[in-house]
């Protein structure tokens, strides 16, 4: 198992799927966040869910909450993550990308040291700010971000110590962003006859 916490990330707006995808079903499971946060406790030693509400999930999990007066936004739920923990980096993944497994996630731990601030994998459709090893130098910059109502994960890591993963294969991380992404997954997860 790695030792590291994982954080899935499940508290985004899912404007694009018309419907709240933590909650869709996935993998024989009832939802997409119990079967992530299921194959996630397979392969790291503590995972958590950052989430705006814990009361739409219906499993056992330790839940990080974002501040109640802000809007969704991955920056709240790195301050929580970093306010709850005591941890000095965290691995987070997005609950729309169900395909990253063990390979990806060893990969960025071999690459991880401790003078970065973070690692992210990237493919040929650029860096995958939600898939990757954050550590806490990077707190306070998250804390002002979100005082500010700067959202750009992006502009932050191009900023800071950040060491980019190249990832040959996109297939991993495939978002579930629209309806049609969502039906794919479940096509290649399943299988074409079930």
């Amino acid at each position: 198992m790695f030792d590291i916490h994982c954080i899935l990330f499940a508290g985004g707006k899912s404007s694009r799927m018309g419907e709240d995808k933590s909650l869709l079903p996935f993998g024989g499971f009832p939802t997409l966040t119990q079967f992530q946060h299921d194959r996630l406790g397979r392969l790291f030693t503590r995972v958590s869910v950052s989430t705006k509400s814990a009361d739409k999930f219906n499993f056992e999990a330790d839940f990080i909450l974002d501040p109640v007066e802000v809007d969704f936004a991955p920056t709240a739920g790195f301050v929580s993550a970093f306010n709850r923990t005591s941890d000095e980096r965290i691995m987070v993944l997005s609950v729309d990308t169900p395909f990253v497994g063990r390979e990806v996630f060893q990969a960025m731990l071999e690459m991880d040291d401790e003078g970065l601030d973070a690692v992210i994998a990237k493919t040929g459709t650029g860096s995958h700010p939600l898939c990757g090893i954050y550590h806490r130098s990077l707190a306070q910059e998250f804390e002002r971000m979100l005082r500010e109502g700067d959202h750009r994960l992006g502009k932050l890591l191009a900023s800071h110590r950040t060491r980019y993963v190249e990832f040959d294969d996109e297939a991993p991380f495939a978002n579930l962003n629209h309806p049609h992404e969502y039906h794919e997954a479940l096509s290649r997860f399943c299988g074409p006859n079930k």
